[in-house]
């Protein structure tokens, strides 16, 4: 993904008060009744699994494209994914890379859970690796584990699909899907912002389902960090501010404020533009912004250091457990 913007404000939110005057005891009775919100019951998110699927798919080696963990890597979550949701899809294609003359195959998975619910809320990550380590200073051309910067994600999605099946929402008129999308950061800033996210623009012209449409997607990226910070990224402040208020609400539910802070982050060129600019989905990014970073992004992006080392429990948790809030508050 590439920077676009960056800007730092703090935002006040609004608390709705209100008062009421009853005669008896009985009407004060009766209005508190009335007005008591029902209890959600949310089930746990398993850190301990998103991590070891976050490994796995480490211990594969860079999943870029054209290579053997690529085929790997695809196979591993296509058969994770058909345990836990009702159906599954397999996109293989092939897509131009920036440079306008590399031809790089492109694998994306989706699983749909419920694929016959009118309402439907996409969940996606990119699963490739980054072909050379930019921001390092040795070794530039050789790919990056990508442990946060792409498996982070893959990690929890795979795992918030097992939480489902085992403890589906009570909203039977909810689906979800969950796309795995390929070949995102073989992006260069000299060959444009459209020489990100090939996978995710070719799924937004040609999407799994035909006519497919959402009520909202939410995009995971570089979410298994230690002392992650997300922010209110800006272009899911421009296309979906609702949802992005709805997802940050339920991290402070969850207990999670402390990680999804509300304050602007920078502007971020990532696969939820091409879900919001071609197939229309308002779609959000949840993605660690650290503050005071020359570049934007924590220190281990783009560079070899982007292994399991900066993975961490604590943050898994808290993204999974958000989504699995805002899931059931539906």
């Amino acid at each position: 993904m590439k920077k676009i913007a960056l800007g730092i404000c703090s935002l006040s939110l609004m608390a709705l008060t209100y008062s009421c005057h009853s005669d008896t005891t009985e009407q004060t009775q009766e209005t508190a009744a009335t007005t008591e919100e029902p209890q959600v019951k949310v089930p746990s998110f398993s850190a301990d699994n998103a991590y070891n699927h976050v490994a796995t798919q480490v211990a594969m080696g860079p999943r870029t494209p054209g290579s053997e963990s690529q085929l790997k890597c695809a196979a591993w979550m296509q058969e994770q994914l058909k345990q836990y949701c009702d159906t599954v899809y397999r996109q293989e294609t092939q897509v131009t890379a920036g440079d306008k003359k590399t031809k790089l195959r492109c694998i994306n998975i989706i699983g749909s859970i419920r694929p016959q619910a009118k309402r439907r809320i996409l969940f996606l990550a990119h699963w490739d690796s980054r072909p050379w380590a930019d921001q390092d200073v040795t070794d530039k051309d050789k790919p990056v584990d990508a442990a946060d910067d792409g498996a982070s994600g893959v990690g929890v999605l795979i795992e918030l699909a097992n939480v489902l099946k085992s403890q589906p929402p009570g909203n039977p008129d909810l689906g979800v899907d969950i796309l795995l999308t390929d070949v995102e950061d073989y992006g260069k800033s000299e060959w444009g912002d459209n020489s990100y996210a090939l996978g995710t623009q070719y799924w937004a012209q040609h999407p799994h389902v035909p006519g497919y449409k959402a009520e909202g997607g939410i995009l995971l990226d570089m979410v298994g960090g230690r002392n992650a910070r997300f922010p209110l990224e800006g272009n899911s402040q421009k296309f979906a501010a609702g949802l992005q208020k709805e997802v940050w609400t339920a991290a402070s539910q969850a207990g999670y404020s402390s990680y999804f802070v509300y304050e602007n982050g920078g502007t971020i060129t990532d696969d939820h533009v091409p879900v919001n600019e071609i197939i229309k989905i308002p779609t959000i990014d949840i993605i660690h912004l650290p503050a005071g970073s020359a570049t934007g992004f924590p220190p281990h992006w783009h560079t070899h250091n982007d292994n399991m080392n900066v993975i961490d429990k604590a943050t898994l948790k808290a993204v999974g457990q958000t989504l699995l809030q805002f899931l059931y508050e539906q």
